[in-house]
C-alpha cells in the first residue's frame, strides 16, 4: 500500500480497525456477535464469525508508534486529521432544523404567529389584562430572537388538523408554561392563573430546544402522524428512537444462551441477584458462573436494541438523510431516526412529541355518547364542590391519575379543594417524591400537625404553594434565581445538568458557583450548601408543574363525567380497556355501587362494544340507596358486548351481526354456522339466556344438533331432555372464565353465607370499623403491588360485592403467606384496621385461601381459626 501511494503521490494515514476500547472487552464483542446471530459462542466460532484474536482494541500512542515505525509521516498525518476534526467538526444542526411554514399573503412566519396569538388572546381572555398582554409580548420577543416562530406554527397546525378532524388532544409538559401555547390552543391550562414559569420552557439567555408534548386520543393518533408524513414528506419527517440498554436480567438471559447454559438454569439465574448464585471466592476465572457474572457487569447499560419512541418526531427543512441516520420501521409508512431524544436535542434538532392517551379516547367517546343522548358535557370552570367531595372520599376508581391505591390512601388525608391542590396530588404520588421524603411532610403540614418551614426565609414565595416542600421543577428554577441570583436561563441549565449524569468535578463546580451566588445574597454557606443538596436530590425526580396542571384538568373532567354522566363514563371506560389500574370486573363493581345496572349478555341485543341501555319511565329510586357516592336515581343500564367473550373474534361477530335477530339456538346455528366450541362459549357466557335460562339444557341441545360448522344449511330436530339445573356458583364461574366478570354480580356473593358463619365481614363493614380493631374479611384479590419504594411491603386491594379495601402486608408476613398470596385470588384474611385522616386500610396478620369456585367452601380448611 505504501508503494502504491508513492507511485501515485498520495499521502499515507496510520489508522486501526477498532471494535472496542481495550483488549478486556474482546470477549464482550464476541458475545455481541453471537447474540446477533442467535448462536452460542462455540457455534459462532465454528461458523467463522468471531475474530481470531483481541487485536481490535484501540491502540495507544506507543503501540501505534511501534506498528508504524517505518512510516512516521503516516502517524503525523493521523494526528493532523484528529486536530482538524477537533477544531472543525461540530454536531450542530440548529441552523437547518425546520422547514419554512407556508403563511398566507406572503407574511413572515413571525408576523403570522403574532396575528394568531393576538386573535387567540381575545378568545382566551374576554378582557385581556395588562399582565397577559405584557407576558405575551415577552414570550413573542424570545421566540422571535430564537427563530422559533415556524416551530410554533407547525405545532399549531397539527393541533388545528386534529381539532378539525374531531380528534381530542391537549398539550402538556413544559409547553403548558407558555402563554403563546395557551392562546394558540395548544395547551388548556392558563399559565398566568397557575403562576407557571415560561423560562422552564424557553429562556432569553439560553435558547434551549423547546419541547412541546401533545396528547391525542389513542385510537386516532396515527391519523396525526400520517398527516405529518403527508404534509412534510417521509424525507423530512421521522420518529425518534429509543436506545434500549441491558439490565442485569436481560443480560443474564442473552449471555446465558451464548455461553451454552441450559434454559432452566438461565431462568433461575435471571430471577436471582448475582450474589445469590453461590460463586465460591476461590473459583477459577474460567468458572462458567464467574465468566457470566463478569460479562453481565460489562453488558449492563450497553445498548441492546432500538425501539420507536412513544411519540417523538423530528421535522427538518433539508432532507433527513443529510442530517441523521434513518431506517424503515416495521409498520408501513413510518421512518425512524436512529438517534434518541437526548442525541436529537444535543444536535440542535427540534422534537415534537405526538403522544397517545387512552383517557382522551375515553373522554371523546363519553362526550359523543352524552351529546347523542341530548345531554350536555362538563361546564366551564373547575370549581364544582361535588368533584372535590368525591376526591376527599377517594371515589376515584376509573378516573385519570387519581385512582391508584396510593392515591386513594392519600386523598382523604390531603383533601384537595381546587385544581392547584389536585395538581399537587398528581405530582407528589410518584416514586421520586416518595423516596425524597416529600410526601409525609406535606401531609403533616396540610393537616396542621407540623409547622410550615422553609430552607431560607427568602424562599417562602417560591415554596408557599407546596407548604415548604420542594415538588415542582419550576420551583427548582425559581429557588436558584432567588437564592443564588441566577438568571432564568442559567437556573434552568442548572436543573438540566442535575437531571443528567454528571461527574463529581462538574457537580463541584456548579455547587461552588451556587454557594457563591447565595453568599452575594446574604445567605450563609451552610444554608446555601443545604439548599444545593435539596436541589440536587430533588432534580432527579422533580415533576413539571405545568405537566401536573394539565393532567389535573383531564382528571377533573373524568371525575365530572363519573359524577354526572356515569353510564356513558363507565361504558366508554370499558370500551377502551386495557388501561388504568383496575380490571373490567372491578370497574363494573364500581359502576353497580354508583347505581348502574349491568344487564346480561344477549346474542340479539349485545353489540361488539359495551352499550348504554337507557330506561324510560321506570322508578329506580331505591336502587342506589345507601351506597356512598351513588347517584340518587338511575336512568341507564349497561349491556356487555360479545367481544368480551374470550376467543370470539371479529369474523364471528360479523356473522352474528349479519344474522340478527335470531329466534333460538337452532336458528342461530343454522344461519351463522359458527364452530360448535364458539357457540358453546356463548351459551356458557349467558348469551342465549333470553331463549332458555337453563344453560346446561342449551348445551345438551347444541350437542344434539346435526351441526357442522362452515358447511351448507341442513335440517335437524333437537330433542328435549330434563337435566339438573346449573348451580349459581358454577354459572358465575363460567362467566368469569369467559368474560372476566359476571353481569349478575360479584363472585363473593356466593360465599357470603359461609363467610358470615366464619365471622368474616364485608368490605363495607370493614370500612366502618374503628382504628385498631381486629377484623376478618373474605374477598377477591383485585390488585397486588410491591413498589420498589416500599422496601419489601406488599399492597393488595381486596374486593367483594360491597366495595374495595386496601390491605398492607409487611415483608415478614408476606414471606409466611407467599404461596397463598401469589397463588390464590379468593382470600380469607385476619388483620387490624388502620385509619389515618379518613383513609382506611387493613394491616394483614394472616391469610388463607377461601377455595376455588369448583371446590366446596370449608373455612376450617382454609385458615386455622
Amino acid at each position: 500500500m505504501a508503494a502504491l501511494a508513492g507511485r501515485h503521490g498520495l499521502p499515507l494515514v496510520a489508522t486501526h480497525n477498532v471494535h472496542y476500547a481495550t483488549r478486556a472487552e474482546s470477549r464482550m464483542r464476541d458475545c455481541q456477535i453471537a447474540i446477533r446471530h442467535i448462536e452460542t459462542l462455540t457455534e459462532a466460532r465454528r461458523a467463522g464469525r468471531l475474530p481470531l484474536n483481541a487485536s481490535y482494541a484501540l491502540a495507544g500512542p506507543l503501540e501505534m508508534a511501534r506498528r508504524f515505525a517505518e512510516w512516521p509521516a503516516a502517524l503525523e498525518a493521523s494526528l493532523a486529521i484528529a486536530e482538524r476534526c477537533a477544531d472543525a467538526v461540530k454536531i450542530d444542526f440548529s441552523g437547518r432544523r425546520l422547514p419554512i411554514f407556508p403563511t398566507p399573503e406572503g407574511r413572515t412566519e413571525f408576523a403570522y404567529l403574532y396575528d394568531l396569538c393576538h386573535d387567540g388572546l381575545k378568545t382566551r381572555f374576554e378582557n385581556p389584562t395588562r399582565e397577559a398582554v405584557r407576558q405575551l409580548a415577552h414570550e413573542l420577543d424570545i421566540i422571535d430572537a430564537a427563530g422559533l416562530a415556524g416551530y410554533f406554527l407547525i405545532v399549531w397546525d397539527l393541533v388545528r388538523f386534529a381539532r378539525e378532524a374531531g380528534i381530542l388532544c391537549q398539550g402538556r409538559g413544559s409547553a403548558a408554561n407558555s402563554l403563546v401555547a395557551y392562546v394558540l390552543g395548544i395547551t388548556a391550562v392558563d399559565p398566568l392563573r397557575h403562576n407557571l414559569l415560561f423560562e422552564r420552557f424557553l429562556s432569553a439567555d439560553h435558547h434551549t430546544i423547546p419541547d412541546i408534548d401533545i396528547d391525542f386520543a389513542a385510537d386516532r393518533r396515527e391519523e396525526v402522524i400520517q398527516y405529518v408524513y403527508t404534509r412534510y414528506g417521509q424525507s423530512h419527517a421521522a420518529m425518534v428512537c429509543n436506545v434500549v440498554t441491558y439490565h442485569p436480567r436481560s443480560a443474564v438471559r442473552d449471555l446465558g444462551k451464548v455461553l451454552g447454559f441450559p434454559q432452566p438454569v438461565i431462568d433461575r439465574l435471571a430471577r436471582e441477584e448475582i450474589a445469590e448464585w453461590g460463586i465460591e471466592p476461590g473459583a477459577p476465572p474460567d468458572h462458567p458462573l464467574r465468566q457470566l457474572a463478569g460479562l453481565v457487569g460489562q453488558f449492563e447499560g450497553s445498548p441492546r436494541h432500538l425501539s420507536i419512541h412513544v411519540g417523538g418526531m423530528i421535522i427538518t427543512g433539508p432532507p433527513l438523510d443529510e442530517v441523521v441516520p434513518l431506517e424503515r420501521a416495521s409498520m408501513p409508512g413510518r421512518v425512524i431516526c436512529e438517534w434518541d431524544k437526548d442525541s436529537v436535542e444535543d444536535a440542535g434538532l427540534i422534537k415534537i412529541d405526538l403522544l397517545s392517551l387512552r383517557t382522551l379516547s375515553v373522554v371523546a367517546e363519553c362526550l359523543k355518547q352524552v351529546a347523542d343522548s341530548g345531554q350536555t358535557g362538563p361546564p366551564p370552570g373547575v370549581e364544582d364542590p361535588e368533584i372535590y367531595a368525591m376526591l376527599e372520599r377517594a371515589d376515584t376508581i376509573g378516573t385519570f391519575q387519581v385512582e391508584s391505591r396510593a392515591q386513594q390512601q392519600m386523598l382523604p388525608r390531603s383533601k384537595p379543594r381546587n385544581l392547584e391542590d389536585l395538581a399537587v396530588e398528581i405530582a407528589i404520588i410518584r416514586p421520586g417524591p416518595i423516596q425524597g421524603g416529600a410526601v409525609h411532610p406535606y401531609l403533616r403540614r396540610r393537616a396542621g400537625l407540623e409547622p410550615v418551614s422553609y430552607p431560607h426565609p427568602s424562599l417562602e414565595p417560591v415554596l408557599k404553594e407546596t407548604l415548604g416542600v420542594l415538588l415542582y421543577q419550576e420551583q427548582c428554577i425559581r429557588v436558584a434565581m432567588v437564592a443564588a441570583r441566577f438568571t432564568a436561563g442559567d437556573a434552568d441549565q442548572l436543573r438540566r445538568a442535575m437531571t443528567r449524569s454528571r461527574s463529581r468535578e462538574a457537580m463541584a463546580v456548579m455547587r461552588e458557583r451556587f454557594i457563591a451566588g447565595c453568599g452575594n445574597n446574604a445567605i450563609d454557606a451552610v444554608t446555601a450548601d443545604g439548599i444545593f443538596d435539596k436541589l440536587a436530590g430533588f432534580a432527579t425526580y422533580g415533576f413539571c408543574k405545568s405537566h401536573a396542571a394539565s393532567f389535573a384538568l383531564i382528571a377533573y373532567q373524568t371525575l365530572w363525567l363519573k359524577r354526572y354522566r356515569p353510564a356513558e363514563f363507565y361504558c366508554s371506560l370499558l370500551n377502551n380497556q386495557p388501561m388504568g389500574f383496575y380490571s373490567p370486573e372491578v370497574l363494573i363493581g364500581d359502576a353497580r355501587r354508583h347505581g348502574i345496572e349491568i344487564l346480561p349478555l344477549d346474542v340479539n341485543l349485545s353489540g361488539w362494544k359495551w352499550m348504554v341501555d337507557r330506561l324510560s319511565a321506570i322508578d329506580l329510586r331505591g336502587l342506589s340507596a345507601g351506597v356512598a357516592g351513588a347517584q340518587s336515581a338511575v336512568s341507564a343500564r349497561l349491556r356487555p358486548p360479545l367481544s368480551a367473550v374470550n376467543g370470539l373474534g371479529e369474523a364471528a361477530w360479523e356473522r352474528i351481526a349479519a344474522g340478527k335477530p335470531f329466534r333460538g339456538l337452532d336458528d342461530f346455528c343454522r344461519r351463522t354456522r359458527l364452530p360448535e366450541s364458539a357457540t358453546a362459549d356463548l351459551i356458557r357466557a349467558g348469551a342465549f339466556d333470553a331463549f332458555d335460562p337453563d344453560r346446561r339444557r342449551l348445551l345438551w341441545a347444541l350437542g344434539e344438533l346435526d351441526y357442522r360448522a362452515n358447511e351448507l344449511e341442513i335440517t335437524f330436530e333437537p330433542q328435549a331432555l330434563a337435566l339438573a339445573r346449573l348451580e349459581p356458583l358454577e354459572q358465575t364461574s363460567w362467566e368469569y372464565e369467559l368474560l372476566g366478570l359476571s353481569p349478575a354480580g360479584q363472585l363473593m356473593r356466593h360465599y357470603r353465607p359461609a363467610l358470615n358463619r366464619a365471622g368474616a365481614l364485608t368490605v363495607a363493614q370493614v370500612r366502618e370499623m374503628p382504628n385498631g380493631r381486629h377484623v376478618r374479611i373474605g374477598a377477591m384479590m383485585a390488585v397486588r403491588q410491591s413498589p420498589p419504594t416500599a422496601h419489601g411491603m406488599v399492597f393488595i386491594s381486596l374486593e367483594d360485592e360491597t366495595g374495595l379495601v386496601d390491605m398492607v402486608v409487611r415483608p415478614n408476613i408476606y414471606e409466611d403467606y407467599r404461596k397463598t398470596l401469589r397463588g390464590e385470588r379468593l382470600l380469607l384474611v385476619d388483620g387490624i384496621i388502620q385509619r389515618e385522616g379518613g383513609a382506611v386500610s387493613v394491616l394483614m396478620v394472616r391469610a388463607g385461601a377461601v377455595g376455588g369456585v369448583d371446590n366446596v367452601f370449608n373455612v376450617d380448611n382454609a385458615i386455622n381459626v
